[in-house]
């Protein structure tokens, strides 16, 4: 599947890192593009996990239905979605590195209906697009473990 990758190093310990990038219900007060995340499944985050996303994109709110797929504690998680027919997988995974923690994230996207198999020569735009959002969100979530005070 075509997709991209990212790496981030955010200047806090492992822990508060993986509990900042998986608190999804608190998402809107660390990444401004969210507007709103409604919890679909009660409980602690794990495989299962569903929660749809509400974020601003070209000036308007778009929501997507996320499902994490794959979760181990302080070390990986992984979230899927299906959009104008296509499959998004996106797998962060979380690695010390000297007192702060590197943030690897992989993003795949397959075409999974006729309409999406045909504009894929041209989903170079979306991926383009979707690389610098992801970007600007891990960005915002490793400023904000950074600023929060030490526990």
């Amino acid at each position: 599947m075509p997709g991209f990758d990212l790496t981030h190093t955010v200047a806090a310990p492992l822990p508060a890192v993986f509990a900042a990038f998986t608190d999804f219900e608190n998402a809107p007060k660390r990444i401004p593009d969210i507007v709103r995340v409604e919890m679909l499944t009660p409980g602690p985050v794990g495989v299962g996990t569903s929660f749809r996303e509400t974020r601003k994109m070209f000036g308007k709110e778009c929501a997507q239905t996320m499902t994490v797929t794959a979760f181990e504690a302080d070390r990986l998680i992984e979230l899927s979605a299906a959009a104008c027919g296509m499959e998004f997988t996106t797998r962060f995974t979380f690695e010390p590195d000297g007192g702060k923690t590197r943030v690897d994230v992989a993003v795949r996207k397959k075409a999974v209906t006729l309409a999406a198999k045909l504009m894929a020569p041209l989903s170079f735009l979306m991926t383009g697009m979707m690389k610098k959002c992801i970007a600007r969100d891990i960005a915002a979530v490793g400023a904000a473990v950074e600023a929060a005070p030490a526990a």
